[in-house]
């Protein structure tokens, strides 16, 4: 290990810190090959409870009145265990490999009033625990509650369930399988009056072993389902999106084609040769080609809207391509997030570079504000929203609050790495922005725009290239929420990878139409037009968000709201960004291609 030393530079001191940072997030739990012998003690962790239908509000299994050791012991977790709230800790099951087990006394508990209530209210809500043994996870509830509506007076009965039978299955000297059954044995919770009142649990747990022929890498995948499994592959909706695009693709490219090539063959006939040619009735596209690169307003922010765009379109291609390729499978647990974070923070020298590119190539002359710009466009927010959201996890002693350790770490990795990548991608950027490649020359004074009719101005063209590519990926979006926000797995990455392209397509292409109308009206603001209408699917998918929370799913309660809609409003933000920045480049593709096929006086 390198020591730090006072004498020690400070770039040294800063290279140290980065190295060390990036090891830790690095950093995997080195996992045995899972063989035991018999007689061999298998690792059992308690992880967490929390409501069933509130997938992101968890708590520690031993913040309830349950059976715990004298000196709890943490298990060592990935960073993505750790953002997705595992909080994993040596249980007090003996579970020994191929050895049954009858009914063992686990420990005896004394519940006070207040413990009671407790166990009351989570077995009211549903609450579910979740255990780890031999890194396969195992749940169920805690108990169970009883209504009698139709009895006179209703009856209201609490019951704690307190044996759990585990039932493993093997396949040579390795664990395939892992069940528990938690039904066996209740208690009626009563109900004390007086605070020193005690009522006595006693817990038991038991253990059966089976043989089975299922291979170790399918281990998991057989046995009871304590989640409901509904991800299929649903090819019909995805080919009748599908055919609908391609259809719209095509029809859209044939009209804006066609219209094109007239354009570009009327402007580029000899005034002599074009008989209907009259000088007062001249318009379209053509009139405003001394004013159509002419750089719009605010173009720091544009350039900054830019990088960070590019930088979460790098992400997403690395994501999909690593998911279709099998890198993230329900055995390498929160793979997925640790690998976003990875990519988001490498993918920072892209961001850097679009923005102060472009940037340059404007005219912009303050490069350094642009690239702090660049850098906490979407980091600053995102970190006062995250803020929040943990404040109030925190508050509530849920799981889903982030240790110091954490974000110290994460800080670390964004100050020491992201950022100076940030910069680093700025200065490339600014030293090889060259001159900005325009067919035509810009006049310094700016042409008049002429009054445009209603279904031109910005909220319809917002209204229309939201609409269309939100309609492409509609049906996949509920599969991805109740992925991220319920009990499904994911395993459908081809088909995401299909829709991921449609969904770019699409954008490319509405945008490029929209632009091309833009144009045809003599307004050549196209630059903020074509971000922002390609942006806008963002807002329609926050908008099935708040339809998905109300409609289509039972979360509840003020954590889990608050966690909902402040990641998924970040996750538009993302994609507004992302999306923004497809559009632009391809109407700037389009509108160079343009002018550098016509006739211009």
């Amino acid at each position: 290990a390198t020591l730090l030393t006072p004498s020690e530079p400070f770039p040294v001191k800063m290279a140290v810190l980065a190295q060390a940072a990036l090891l830790l997030l690095c950093a995997v739990v080195v996992a045995s090959d899972h063989t035991f012998k018999k007689g061999d003690k298998i690792p059992t962790y308690v992880n967490k409870v929390g409501p069933y239908f509130n997938t992101h509000e968890t708590y520690h299994f031993y913040s309830l009145p349950v059976c715990r050791p004298e000196k709890i012991v943490s298990r060592s977790l990935t960073l993505g265990e750790v953002l997705d709230g595992d909080r994993m800790a040596e249980g007090l099951y003996d579970i020994r490999f191929g050895q049954n087990k009858d009914t063992t006394e686990l420990c005896k508990v004394q519940l006070s009033p207040s413990d009671i209530q407790q166990l009351s209210d989570a077995i009211d809500d549903l609450f579910y625990f979740e255990f780890v043994i031999d890194d396969l996870p195992v749940r169920g509830f805690i108990g169970q509650l009883e209504e009698h509506l139709l009895d006179l007076p209703t009856t209201h009965k609490v019951f704690l369930w307190t044996h759990m039978h585990f039932h493993l299955e093997y396949n040579g000297k390795q664990i395939v399988s892992v069940n528990v059954t938690e039904k066996e044995a209740e208690v009626e919770l009563p109900f004390l009056s007086g605070e020193d009142e005690r009522f006595e649990v006693t817990y038991t747990y038991s253990v059966s072993w089976s043989e089975s022929k299922l291979p170790f890498k399918h281990r998991g995948l057989h046995g009871k389902k304590f989640f409901p499994t509904t991800l299929e592959i649903h090819w019909l909706s995805i080919i009748n999106s599908a055919v609908l695009v391609v259809l719209l693709l095509g029809f859209v490219s044939i009209i804006v084609a066609r219209a094109v090539n007239n354009d570009l063959t009327r402007y580029s006939l000899p005034d002599d040769l074009d008989l209907d040619h009259d000088v007062n009735d001249e318009q379209g596209w053509k009139m405003v080609h001394s004013d159509v690169f002419r750089f719009p307003e605010y173009k720091s922010l544009l350039c900054a809207c830019l990088g960070n765009g590019a930088q979460f379109l790098t992400v997403a291609l690395c994501v999909v391509f690593l998911a279709v390729t099998g890198w993230f499978n329900r055995h390498r647990h929160h793979s997925m997030t640790t690998a976003v974070i990875l990519l988001y923070v490498g993918a920072a020298f892209v961001s850097g570079y679009i923005s102060n590119t472009f940037y340059i190539q404007m005219g912009g002359e303050t490069w350094a504000w642009n690239t702090m710009l660049t850098a906490g466009l979407f980091v600053v927010p995102f970190f006062l929203g995250w803020s929040i959201i943990n404040s109030v996890a925190w508050a509530l002693g849920s799981t889903q609050a982030l240790p110091a350790t954490t974000i110290v770490l994460l800080l670390l990795v964004w100050l020491l790495i992201g950022f100076p990548l940030t910069v680093v991608g700025g200065i490339f950027g600014k030293n090889n922005a060259g001159i900005f490649d325009s067919p035509c020359r810009t006049k310094k004074s700016a042409r008049e725009i002429p009054v445009s009719p209603w279904y031109r101005n910005v909220g319809m063209q917002m209204l229309i290239g939201g609409f269309l590519p939100f309609s492409a990926i509609s049906v996949e979006l509920y599969y991805i929420f109740a992925t991220v926000w319920g009990r499904e797995h994911y395993t459908l990455y081809g088909v995401l990878m299909l829709v991921f392209f449609i969904l770019l397509s699409v954008t490319g292409c509405i945008t490029l139409a929209l632009t091309y109308f833009q144009l045809s009206g003599e307004d050549y603001r196209w630059w903020w037009r074509s971000f922002v209408s390609a942006g806008a699917t963002g807002l329609f998918v926050m908008s099935y968000a708040v339809f998905y929370f109300q409609v289509r799913s039972n979360m509840s309660g003020l954590l889990q709201s608050v966690q909902f809609f402040g990641y998924t409003f970040m996750a538009c933000y993302a994609f507004f960004l992302m999306l923004g920045t497809v559009g632009f480049f391809t109407s700037l593709y389009f509108v160079k291609y343009l002018y550098r096929n016509v006739k211009l006086d």
